[in-house]
């Protein structure tokens, strides 16, 4: 069974980890003790708003509001944030 991610759980990076923009990559990285991570796009958007404030909701009706094109987006986000917390990028209180 797959775990779910509620609409109110609010997320952050884990602790000792960084969110960064690479101006020579032209994308966003996860920084982290051992190493670095890049990111696509998507996963920079996402990353770029867990401020530790906004709950999966708040997450979901952001990215909304900036890609209204996106049809998928609240699966993706999920689906997303269930990967991210799973390789050990993300936590949530």
């Amino acid at each position: 069974m797959t775990p779910s991610i509620e609409a109110t759980t609010i997320y952050r990076l884990r602790p000792g980890w960084r969110l960064q923009w690479e101006p020579a990559q032209q994308r966003h990285v996860l920084l982290y003790p051992e190493g670095m991570v890049q990111l696509n796009e998507s996963a920079g958007a996402v990353l770029t708003l867990l401020d530790g404030e906004r709950n999966v909701a708040m997450l979901v009706a952001e990215l909304q509001r900036r890609f209204p094109e996106a049809t998928t987006l609240e699966e993706d986000v999920r689906e997303f944030l269930l990967d991210a917390a799973n390789q050990g990028w993300i936590r949530h209180d």
